[in-house]
C-alpha cells in the first residue's frame, strides 16, 4: 500500500488524517508496556494498587536500596504499576483545569471479571466516578487515593466495534455500575 492513500472509510492499523490514511510509524507490535505515577504516600498507595486492584508488589523499593519507589505487576511481569515520591512526597494532587495524566486503563478479559474488580473496589470503600457504554467498550471510573485517574473496561468483540457503514462505534452512554454486580455469578 501506498504511504497516502485516500479511502473511504477506516483500515485496521492505519491512521485518519481526513480523507487520507498512512502506515503508522511504528511496529505493529508495540503496545503500552507500564505507567509509572508520583504519589504521596507510597505505603498508601502500594496498599491499594495491592489490596484494592489485586495487583502483585514485585519489588517494594525501601527493601531493595530504592527508597520512595515500588514496583507491581500482574501475571509475573516485571512491573505494570511504577509508584514513586521522588518529587511528590506528601503532595496533593493537581487541581482541576490542569494538564497531565487524564487516566490510564486497565483491559478486563470480559463483563464477569469487570464486575468482580468492581465489587472490590466498592467493598474497599473508593467511589466510582462513573461508568459509560463506550459502544466498543464498557468502561468505569474512578480514583486512586492521590487522585489518579483509573478506566477499568472490557473489549466488546471485535465485530461489533464498526457501524453497518464501517465506522467506528464510539459514544458515551452512562449506565449504573450496579448493572455489572449483578452479573458476578453469571456467565463470563
Amino acid at each position: 500500500m501506498d504511504r497516502n492513500t485516500n479511502v473511504d472509510t477506516p483500515a485496521r492499523g492505519l491512521h485518519h488524517t481526513g480523507d487520507t490514511i498512512t502506515e503508522p510509524e511504528f511496529h505493529p507490535d508495540v503496545r503500552i508496556g507500564h505507567v509509572h505515577l508520583r504519589v504521596a504516600d507510597l505505603a498508601r498507595a502500594t496498599d491499594f494498587y495491592h489490596d484494592v486492584l489485586g495487583f502483585d508488589v514485585t519489588a517494594y523499593g525501601p527493601d531493595f536500596g530504592l527508597p520512595g519507589a515500588a514496583f507491581l505487576s500482574s501475571r509475573g511481569y516485571h512491573h505494570h504499576v511504577g509508584l514513586n515520591t521522588w518529587e511528590s512526597e506528601g503532595g496533593t494532587p493537581p487541581p482541576e483545569g490542569h494538564t497531565g495524566l487524564y487516566h490510564f486503563a486497565l483491559l478486563y478479559p470480559d463483563r464477569r471479571e469487570l464486575g468482580r474488580a468492581v465489587q472490590r473496589i466498592l467493598n474497599r470503600g473508593y467511589p466510582i466516578d462513573s461508568a459509560e457504554d463506550h459502544g466498543t467498550t464498557v468502561s468505569v471510573y474512578f480514583r486512586d487515593p492521590d487522585g489518579n485517574g483509573i478506566e477499568l473496561y472490557y473489549d466488546r468483540p471485535r465485530s461489533e466495534w464498526l457501524d453497518p457503514q464501517g465506522k467506528p462505534v464510539l459514544k458515551a452512554d452512562a449506565f449504573d455500575p450496579a448493572e455489572l454486580l449483578t452479573e458476578q455469578d453469571g456467565p463470563g
